[in-house]
């Protein structure tokens, strides 16, 4: 079964891994952790994502595009990242959740994938 990990960290956590003493242990041990993932061979897509600050949402409404600076919803954590896995359960995706370097800080949310069309 497939699974979308969702890395989530708050604003505040993930402001300082850029200025702060202990940033290099923090991207090294995400390093250490996609690596890890990516040679369990599990991994069936993913990305890194720039901050909240970057996004623009788009909504249409009475058939007119309304564009917003920003992200869709004004949250305490923001998505850094995420990966598509394909595993045998729910157990093994939350294993891989509990691998990765924000749970301890934001955390992550593991959602089942709808079956391609």
């Amino acid at each position: 079964m497939q699974y979308a990990l969702l890395f989530y960290e708050t604003d505040t956590s993930f402001a300082a891994w850029d200025h702060n003493p202990k940033s290099d242990a923090y991207w090294g041990a995400w390093k250490t952790y996609v690596d890890e993932i990516i040679a369990s061979g599990i991994v069936r897509g993913g990305e890194g994502l720039l901050g909240p600050q970057t996004a623009t949402t788009l909504r249409v409404r009475d058939g007119r595009n309304q564009v917003q600076d920003g992200p869709f919803a004004d949250t305490k954590e923001q998505l850094g990242g995420f990966f598509v896995i394909e595993v045998d359960d729910i157990d093994a995706a939350l294993g891989w959740a509990a691998k990765a370097p924000c749970a301890p800080y934001g955390g992550v949310e593991i959602r089942p994938t709808l079956p391609r069309i």
